[in-house]
């Protein structure tokens, strides 16, 4: 195969190409098996996307399996918030859900045949004997003194472990490998241990469950899955998965490995975002902090986003860290074309037009200048209105373009208001700000020859709506969180929300819904929180409006 035959195309459309035009496949079938252990985190977003876009690019489908094998820590919340991710990701998983717990029957009698065949044995080993047994990479393991026991005794045991008779931890099944091998997984590694625990599913039925590595491949062997596409941790778990089909003789899945998303700042381990969940350092999985899909969906970052940065990283054959800059440009660029916009003064300070006679002026704004068919929003000019604090200035300096003592400004949408004056407290914070308006200025059918550089966003005194605003900053201060195992809490950012109680929006925004996304003109882009509500209404704020990382490709 020359390299100019798979121009463009990524080591795995390589090998699934190959397969195809070879003849080996005609139908192309991947899956997606998460464990429901926990939530699913910005690396399961990128192996959602391998799957499913690939399966979806050569025309084959893709299963969404459970691997639910231990039901110490599994969960139907598990399960609904997993299914909930991928189908906001827009992804369709072939048939129904599955789950490893659907072939327990069947990988009960793999079991068995292995222990026929001389392949398995049960061993009473303690936990601590067998670690000893399989010892370093560098040196041979021990053999277990169980491993050459009869097998018509090994299969008597299995058969009375699954009736319940024996106690957590007092045997296991583990299969005859070779305890040679510099590869410790095939050191005759355990496939079914004793657990009397309630499975989410199959409740009290069972109370042997077999391993992660047994059951994997082999559920992958009953779903006739073509390409086993995992992350790179899994490939020394590969030589096991061929030995299992090998020796039970089934539909030989193949297994492929790529390479993992890492985020900068940014955990990819449940076992630890769980520890943040437990010790109160963020509110829940969903958390608008997390590098959960949930909790990006919830802080405001699109679906597409998140699939245009899987496309942009790439798929690669080796581990590396990216930029979570480059996460935030892919949020900004879909947001800049689907975010309607609005106007939220943050820091208020009122402004009084001395000269507005009317009751009110209705002003037209459009909804998103990047959409003509989103339409347009009314806004409501009254004689009292707040602009930000920040935008007025007492004595500025040059090429201040802002509000100002005898400066002209224009309001968004609106209006050219002159400075004349303005009133503070004994301590010189300004309290109002007081202007007067040019009638025939008004954005749009401006007919008054005067010219103002400056624009300010505003909200009218007397319809404005208080909103609560969520700022967020990275949840960890080292942008390699991973590195650090359990050390990891110590780089935990304190200060990664700052709630902001003072701001006030435009009355358009009480109407604002979950999943919508908001351009508060000039402050970054915002959604309405999941916990809202008619009398507290509270907006995350989803990332700002500088794309450093955009700048920086640009030089």
């Amino acid at each position: 195969m020359t390299e100019e035959k798979y121009k463009g195309l990524n080591f795995l459309e390589e090998i699934i190409d190959a397969d195809i035009k070879s003849g080996k496949h005609k139908h192309i079938h991947t899956r997606f098996p998460p464990e429901p252990n926990g939530y699913l985190h910005i690396g399961h977003a990128k192996a959602i996307w391998i799957n499913f876009h690939l399966a979806e690019k050569y025309g084959g489908s893709t299963n969404l399996r459970f691997d639910d094998t231990n039901p110490v820590k599994e969960d139907t919340e598990y399960v609904n918030a997993i299914k909930k991710d991928i189908e906001w990701l827009g992804y369709n998983w072939h048939d129904k859900p599955y789950y490893a717990s659907d072939y327990f029957d069947t990988l009960y009698g793999f079991a068995e045949k292995l222990i026929t065949q001389g392949d398995a044995y049960i061993d009473e080993s303690t936990a601590e004997e067998i670690a000893d047994q399989k010892g370093v990479p560098t040196s041979p393991g021990k053999e277990s003194p169980f491993r050459n026991r009869p097998i018509e005794e090994s299969l008597d045991l299995f058969r009375k472990m699954k009736a319940g008779e024996y106690e957590d931890g007092a045997m296991v099944l583990r299969v005859k490998v070779d305890m040679t091998s510099p590869n410790m997984h095939m050191r005759d590694p355990i496939i079914y241990r004793i657990k009397h625990v309630t499975h989410h599913k199959t409740g009290n039925t069972w109370c042997i469950y077999p391993m992660y590595d047994f059951a994997h491949g082999q559920s992958d062997s009953i779903e006739n899955i073509t390409h086993s596409m995992c992350s790179l941790e899994f490939r020394h778990h590969r030589d096991l998965y061929n030995w299992l089909i090998e020796k039970l003789d089934i539909y030989p899945s193949r297994q492929i490995e790529f390479a993992r998303m890492n985020v900068s700042y940014m955990i990819t381990s449940k076992r630890r975002l769980l520890k943040l969940v437990e010790e109160g350092l963020v509110s829940a999985w969903d958390d608008p902090r997390m590098p959960t899909i949930s909790g990006m969906r919830r802080r405001g970052y699109p679906a597409k986003a998140l699939k245009v940065f899987c496309e942009k990283t790439g798929i690669a054959k080796r581990d590396n860290l990216v930029e979570i800059e480059l996460l935030e440009s892919c949020v900004r660029d879909v947001l800049n074309e689907s975010a309607e916009r609005a106007m939220v003064v943050t820091d208020p300070v009122k402004v009084i037009i001395t000269n507005f006679e009317k009751e009110f002026e209705t002003i037209e704004a459009v909804v998103n200048p990047q959409d003509e068919a989103a339409g347009k929003r009314t806004v409501v000019l009254h004689k009292e209105i707040y602009i930000e604090r920040e935008d007025f200035m007492v004595d500025p300096p040059k090429k201040y373009f802002r509000m100002a003592p005898d400066k002209d400004v224009r309001l968004k949408n609106g209006f050219i208001l002159h400075c004349d004056g303005f009133k503070a407290d004994d301590n010189g914070n300004v309290e109002e700000i007081y202007c007067s308006y040019y009638p025939n200025s008004k954005s749009g059918q401006d007919v008054s020859g005067i010219k103002a550089k400056g624009t300010l966003h505003w909200v009218s005194a007397v319809d404005a709506i208080e909103v609560e605003l969520r700022n967020y900053d990275r949840l960890f201060t080292d942008p390699s969180p991973m590195s650090h195992d359990e050390d990891f809490m110590t780089f935990v950012n304190r200060d990664s929300l700052k709630i902001n109680n003072k701001a006030l929006a435009e009355p358009y925004l009480k109407d604002a819904k979950e999943g919508v996304s908001y351009q508060f003109m000039r402050k970054g882009y915002f959604t309405i929180d999941s916990n809202s509500t008619e009398n507290k209404i509270i907006f995350n704020k989803t990332v700002g409006l500088k794309d450093s990382w955009a700048k920086s490709q640009k030089k």
